[in-house]
């Protein structure tokens, strides 16, 4: 990655801080998931839609409008007169009695320039509601200032305006207050925001690697390929865009910020500070709209339900306002998004299936004139066809120079922060998965942990290593918080501490075969989970928000982060084998576990080598993650650090050496280039950096034709030649001296290099993928590409095509040789 200095100039439009400056916060995380979750019994009775705005706060009451990203003229010129009408006074602005520029007015009704009236008040003291320069009269509410379309309109009806400031007050305080991570306790959005790294567009290919793979992309790319966008601005058109922006399309790995940003950009339209010319902002979110999905609605219907304050609002106000909708969290839909066969409803009154409106909404047939905001995790963005979207942003996380803020920021002991960034640079998938917020978070409670107790050890080296010691700090702090600081050790869990774990890991395994991330209150039962089981052991899972409405009754729960899922998936499994459930291992493995030479029961070298094998066959790669926690899991120090939860494995030396060197001797055959990499972490979790040493020393030597490549001694090569920072000047897979299976493993590498030459003699449809994929990239590298004269399938023909069509190809040569 680039250097701290550069790269904190390249991103200092868009990069901002999380800043958590009060002691009680130091132990949870920033929340970048959480739908805040109502705090008032009265209100959560009136309301099917969450807030976590403490009524009984008057913190908000006096807060001053402030418009510092709008510089205007600072001096003020002479007034006029009021109760001019709307028609002359639009010919010139009330303060510079010059002609209007990007006019707006007060809610009194007198007309300005934006830029004269925010710089005045700008100049008025920092307390107390802005005031209209004509009247004296003070705006009703802290936005203030409407377009000339909005005014007609409120001149038109008195009482949309009321309905308007009320709607904007709900939102605000719906927003305005965060739960941070597992506690219960709110903090203000705006004392731990950051304005998180968003870039516009992305690669146009479908991304089917695991969002960890996707991490380590990214984590690569230098902030010179970038085009930043700050999340007030994405609606705003660039110069050279000839057409408005109406649907936006926000990607983004889980935990990365999304649901934050979305957040963010609600209440600073609800505080007058950004896209007033929007008169109605409205959010959803699909983990909402999943609860209603078998039922029939209008859209009027639809936002009267999840917005009570919108109520009294009718099909004809809703036409001339400007309404912008927000569906969040696109990936949590369980809707059936049909773009090409839903009937049509263009009428805001009409009934229909939830997911017929949204169509609708999206593709501009239902209330044309409306923004359209959604954000998704990139395996599931594919949802919306691409002539529906009319910009693409991505959230990047963290840059590096964030991350060490973050730290330093959570803790006022300057050296224990140097310590935990220092470690975290010392390893490579640590300093990776901090891109992350939720990641930071959870890097630090352990560290902080670590460092600041008599607990011995060695500091996690591993992803498997730190996340089996964050299972044991939450489980201490739940027994401190809920049986009044009775001390254990952290290497002892009570049979209860198990039993709730074990259940927690089902839910965690089975709904990740299936791909769900949320669960509701039957999920849990069927796995036997209690629902204050759940809330006590919070550290874990976490309540995201909570409906006691009478319109829905639904209780929606998921875990801090996916990849929190995946590890307790992989204590369970684990708990399986060690204790011979032979049904649930039979399930799994399938034909893996029919094929084992063991009589009886597969050894544990057997059973890991059946896991790998089917997360390989994943074409998204979903177990990827799941696998490498399994073979972390496998080691006696993850086994003896979890006492009793994992059972213990049969792991003598010889044992883990056997289970290495499957992994170092299995045969790809036609699975993915990419899906075979995970081969080569699964490496690294277990500790054996024999391999990446071999590679390592391979780079350096002379004679490099010489050296024999095992298959997995290519998956490493690929692996850092693909994330180096270098751009490789000529990939030629006939100068690499393996098998033809370890070329295959070399493919990836095509994504990083100028010059690519791949004679493979046979290129299937998952080679072409790769190659076009290599085209897409953005930014790509390849100039020129040289392939082997081989029949390819039609589908690969199709790919190829794809790639060299895509906007961010930058081919200029391309052979065919025999």
């Amino acid at each position: 990655m680039s250097g701290l200095k550069d790269e904190e100039e390249d991103t200092s439009s868009v990069s901002s801080r999380l800043s958590l400056k009060s002691d009680w916060s130091k132990d949870r995380p920033p929340d970048f998931s959480n739908e805040p979750g109502p705090s008032d019994t009265k209100q959560r009775a009136e309301s099917p839609v969450p807030s976590c705005l403490s009524l009984k706060s008057d913190w908000s009451k006096d807060f001053p409008l402030n418009f510092r990203n709008e510089p205007g003229p600072s001096d003020t010129k002479g007034k006029r007169k009021s109760g001019v009408p709307v028609e002359e006074q639009l010919s010139s602005c009330a303060l510079c009695q010059d002609v209007l520029k990007d006019p707006v007015s007060t809610s009194c009704g007198h007309w300005f320039c934006r830029q004269c009236i925010t710089s005045y008040w700008e100049q008025r003291p920092p307390s107390g509601d802005p005031s209209c320069p004509q009247c004296g009269k003070r705006s009703r509410t802290r936005a203030g200032l409407q377009t000339a379309s909005q005014t007609r309109t409120v001149r038109a009806d008195s009482g949309l305006q009321e309905v308007l400031d009320e709607h904007r007050l709900s939102l605000r305080r719906r927003c305005e207050r965060v739960t941070e991570g597992t506690d219960q306790s709110e903090t203000l959005l705006n004392s731990i925001f950051t304005e998180l790294y968003i870039t516009q567009g992305q690669s146009e290919e479908v991304n089917t690697q695991h969002e960890v793979r996707q991490l380590e992309a990214a984590s690569k790319k230098k902030p010179l390929h970038d085009t930043p966008i700050k999340c007030q601005d994405i609606f705003k058109a660039s110069p050279d865009q000839q057409t408005p922006i109406r649907a936006v399309l926000t990607n983004g790995v889980a935990g990365v910020g999304k649901t934050f940003s979305v957040q963010k950009f609600t209440l600073d339209w609800a505080e007058g500070l950004g896209n007033q010319d929007v008169s109605l902002v409205i959010p959803l979110s699909f983990r909402e709209l999943n609860l209603i999905k078998g039922e029939q609605y209008s859209l009027l219907r639809l936002l009267h339900v999840f917005h009570p304050t919108l109520q009294k609002v009718t099909a004809e106000q809703l036409a001339v306002c400007k309404v912008l909708l927000i569906f969040d969290g696109l990936d949590e839909s369980r809707l059936s998004l049909d773009f090409r066969n839903n009937e049509v409803v263009s009428d805001v009154s009409q009934q229909s299936s939830v997911n017929v409106l949204l169509t609708n909404l999206i593709r501009g047939k239902l209330l044309p004139s409306a923004l359209v905001w959604i954000t998704s995790r990139p395996a599931a963005a594919n949802q919306i066809p691409p002539e529906c979207v009319h910009r693409v942003t991505e959230v990047r996380g963290f840059t590096d120079a964030q991350k060490e803020e973050y730290f330093r920021r959570r803790s006022s002991d300057e050296d224990l922060s140097s310590r935990i960034i220092s470690h975290i640079k010392s390893s490579r998938s640590l300093h990776i998965m901090c891109l992350i917020p939720v990641f930071c978070w959870i890097t630090a409670a352990v560290l902080d942990h670590m460092l600041t107790t008599d607990q011995r050890g060695e500091l996690p080296q591993t992803l498997t290593d730190m996340y089996s010691h964050f299972l044991l700090v939450q489980t201490k702090r739940k027994k401190q918080k809920y049986e009044e600081g009775h001390e254990t050790s952290p290497q002892q869990l009570t049979e209860a501490d198990r039993e709730v774990l074990l259940k927690l890991g089902r839910l965690a395994f089975e709904h990740l075969e299936k791909g769900d991330i949320m669960f509701y209150q039957e999920d849990l039962q069927r796995c036997g989970l209690e629902v204050n089981e759940a809330l006590v052991h919070s550290g874990v899972c976490t309540q995201i928000f909570k409906r006691e409405s009478v319109i829905f009754q639904k209780t929606v729960y998921c875990f801090v982060h996916l990849s929190v899922q995946e590890f307790l998936a992989a204590v369970y499994m684990l708990h399986c084998y060690t204790n011979r459930d032979t049904a649930v291992l039979k399930d799994f493995l399938q034909g893996d576990y029919n094929n084992s030479r063991d009589q009886d029961y597969p050894s544990l070298p057997v059973f890991l080598k059946g896991a790998v094998q089917k997360s390989l066959r994943s074409k998204n790669g979903h177990l990827d993650l799941f696998v490498r926690f399994l073979y972390g899991l496998s080691l006696e120090s993850n086994q003896s650090l979890l006492g009793g939860l994992l059972g213990r494995t049969d792991n003598r030396l010889e044992t883990i050496q056997r289970a290495i060197s499957n992994l170092k001797e299995m045969s790809s055959g036609y699975i993915s280039p990419d899906r075979s990499i995970n081969i080569f972490h699964c490496l690294t979790e277990m500790k054996d950096l024999s391999v990446h040493q071999e590679i390592t020393e391979f780079l350096k030597s002379e004679n490099r034709s010489e050296k024999e490549l095992s298959e997995i001694h290519c998956s490493a090569l690929a692996n850092m030649l693909q994330m180096s920072e270098e751009v490789l000047d000529e990939l030629d897979l006939d100068k690499y001296n393996t098998s033809w299976e370890g070329r295959l493993r070399l493919l990836p590498a095509v994504r990083n290099c100028r010059k690519a030459k791949l004679t493979l003699y046979g290129v299937s449809e998952t080679e072409c993928e790769v190659v076009a994929s290599a085209l897409k990239s953005d930014p790509s590298h390849l100039r020129d590409l040289e392939l082997s004269q081989s029949p390819l399938q039609d589908s690969g023909v199709e790919l190829l095509i794809s790639g060299l069509k895509s906007p961010n190809c930058r081919l200029e040569a391309l052979r065919s040789v025999h």
